[in-house]
């Protein structure tokens, strides 16, 4: 009579999974799909710390992160990228030739080409630097769902809110995205599992 019983509930259960559950699981991953698909990035060229030209070109390859912050970023900025570098230090050589790391300014008022040269010198790794126009850097950000707005202090001096997370990109298309709150070891998983 248990086993009857016990049958019938778990019969019950995946009946109302089928039902229920699974359309609002579903729904969730066309979501996920629908935004992954808005992340579609966008044709630019900005510049390289050199001066040299970047287009989306440069962001084809296996696998690429992509940070958009600043040089005067007091916190978030600084302690993302000296994340990345850690992660590309535990990596072996095979993967760190499959891995290429941008940075673009958000702030590129500011953050001349030698300004964000002198600044990713301090990472032991390589790190490429990409400032431009500012309208360029814009459409580039929100393309990418990137959002950012300056913060004006009472002296005229300001920040910048940003969007801090790392994108990822697999042969210049969206793949996935890796909070800035997340700690060494899983950044460091999330990378190795795409290359």
């Amino acid at each position: 009579m248990k086993l009857k019983t016990s049958i019938t509930v778990l019969g019950g259960c995946l009946v109302l999974f089928i039902f229920i559950l699974l359309p609002v699981v579903l729904s969730i991953q066309e979501k996920k799909e629908d935004i992954v698909a808005s992340y579609a990035g966008s044709s630019f060229v900005l510049k390289d710390v050199n001066d040299e030209p970047i287009t989306e070109k440069s962001f084809q390859g296996p696998l690429t992160a992509v940070f958009f912050g600043f040089t005067n970023c007091p916190d978030v900025c600084p302690l993302t990228l000296a994340n990345i570098d850690q992660v590309m230090e535990r990596l072996d050589d095979a993967e760190n030739k499959k891995l290429k790391v941008f940075f673009v300014s958000i702030d590129p008022q500011r953050d001349s080409s030698e300004i964000i040269k002198d600044y990713l010198s301090s990472f032991k790794n390589k790190i490429y630097g990409i400032t431009g126009e500012p309208e360029e850097i814009f459409l580039l950000s929100k393309s990418w769902g990137v959002l950012s707005e300056k913060i004006f202090n009472e002296d005229g001096s300001y920040l910048i809110n940003h969007s801090s997370s790392i994108l990822l990109l697999d042969n210049g298309k969206y793949i996935d995205r890796i909070s800035h709150h997340e700690n060494l070891d899983n950044i460091f998983k999330i990378i190795k599992k795409y290359l």
